[in-house]
């Protein structure tokens, strides 16, 4: 998801710029001696700009090394482990673009349908949106998150509820960014209209879709869809704070209690833990949970328009990242307390899974929020290398 600082043109920041700020101390710890050095480094700069905990957890499809750093829960003082539960944002969108595929491959939806056809009279302009537009954020629909009152609201009532209707309302308060296929912007937008759309094919919600589907068929007992809050923020669960990032006395303000679910919607409300989005992306990548007919076309890529801070192209769901040490797949998510990534080759053997569990609050300075920008992108580079090899 897009913070509240996210800069104009680069709206899927969500992959590139996080987010951060806290005040603990930092150790670390790893599974294996191959990217110790730098990914013990990376939580090093992390934590150096007040972020309360990190983990990184990569694996080689034999074994897996992590590297936990700082605190899960400020209040408590309790150490960040690689097997903590987290927000993990817009790498929700993975899970939500498998579960739309997943129903391709079932014949009850077309990629080349406009949305209109599931949704009949939601839309505006919905007779000339087609699902893959919806998957690739080419429809052109304003992200509600861009909304200039969004976040001041949320901040006012941090516990409303939020519904799809009245995300979308909102969206579309708004006139649309371009026409139709006519140019790419991150949208969130597009994401609660594909829950929406997979409601009404499937009759089902999204707790239960990715019950059903994703996390039941793989195992990933530690994954779920909040509806609308997380259901366990006890041992075990990172809490997520909102930091006023750059200010001489920084407030942190711990956001866990917060509507994920009611907010965020199929876009990004899924919690689950570095070795769970690990397995789904193996499982993803390496054929298991779609055709490869639907895979291909989760690999089909748009590009990306000058200025999106990053060199790749966006597929359905996910993102074709071109490194400096190689191409690999991958998908951030921005949550009001955490920013995730989650990275794996073309193959599914190689993954990668960050959290970072800090977010700029909206009296952040625009100094703090650069800093900070600063370091995530060196961290998130860092995490492309590891899995890149």
């Amino acid at each position: 998801m897009r913070t509240a600082h996210s800069y104009p043109r680069r709206v899927f920041v969500a992959l590139v710029v996080a987010a951060a700020m806290s005040g603990a101390g930092t150790t670390a710890a790893t599974a294996g001696p191959r990217h110790h050095g730098a990914m013990e480094e990376t939580a090093r700069q992390v934590l150096s700009i007040g972020v309360p905990g990190y983990v990184a957890r990569i694996d080689d499809g034999r074994r897996a090394e992590v590297t936990a750093a700082g605190v899960a829960d400020r209040a408590t003082g309790r150490p960040i482990t690689g097997g903590d539960q987290f927000e993990i944002g817009s790498a929700t969108k993975i899970f939500t673009a498998v579960l739309v595929l997943q129903q391709v491959d079932r014949g009850r939806v077309e990629l080349g349908a406009p949305v209109a056809r599931y949704l009949p009279g939601v839309v505006p302009n919905g007779e000339n949106i087609t699902v893959r537009m919806l998957l690739n954020h080419t429809s052109g629909l304003f992200n509600y998150i861009a909304d200039p009152g969004f976040y001041v609201r949320m901040e006012q009532d941090p516990q409303h509820v939020a519904t799809a209707r009245e995300m979308l309302a909102l969206a579309f308060s708004h006139a649309p960014d371009f026409a139709p296929g006519q140019g790419w912007n991150y949208s969130n937008t597009n994401y609660v209209l594909l829950g929406e759309l997979l409601r009404a094919v499937t009759g089902r919600t999204m707790p239960e879709l990715v019950r059903q589907h994703i996390a039941g068929p793989l195992g990933l007992t530690r994954t779920y869809y909040p509806d609308p809050r997380a259901t366990n923020t006890g041992r075990g669960y990172a809490h997520g704070y909102s930091v006023a990032f750059g200010t001489p006395e920084p407030a942190y303000v711990d956001i866990s209690d917060r509507p994920l679910g009611g907010w965020a919607g199929a876009g990004g409300a899924i919690i689950s833990t570095a070795e769970d989005v690990s397995r789904f992306l193996s499982a993803v990548f390496g054929g298991r949970l779609l055709s490869g007919a639907a895979l291909a076309e989760m690999t089909t890529t748009v590009p990306l328009p000058a200025g999106a801070g990053i060199t790749g192209g966006y597929g359905l769901g996910i993102i074709r990242v071109d490194s400096p040490c190689g191409t690999v797949w991958a998908h951030g998510g921005d949550t009001r307390g955490h920013h995730a990534l989650a990275v794996t080759t073309a193959d599914g053997r190689r993954t990668g899974v960050a959290d970072v569990t800090a977010q700029p609050g909206v009296t952040a300075t625009a100094e703090g929020v650069r800093r900070h920008a600063e370091v995530m992108s060196a961290a998130n580079t860092a995490l492309f290398c590891a899995v890149a090899g």
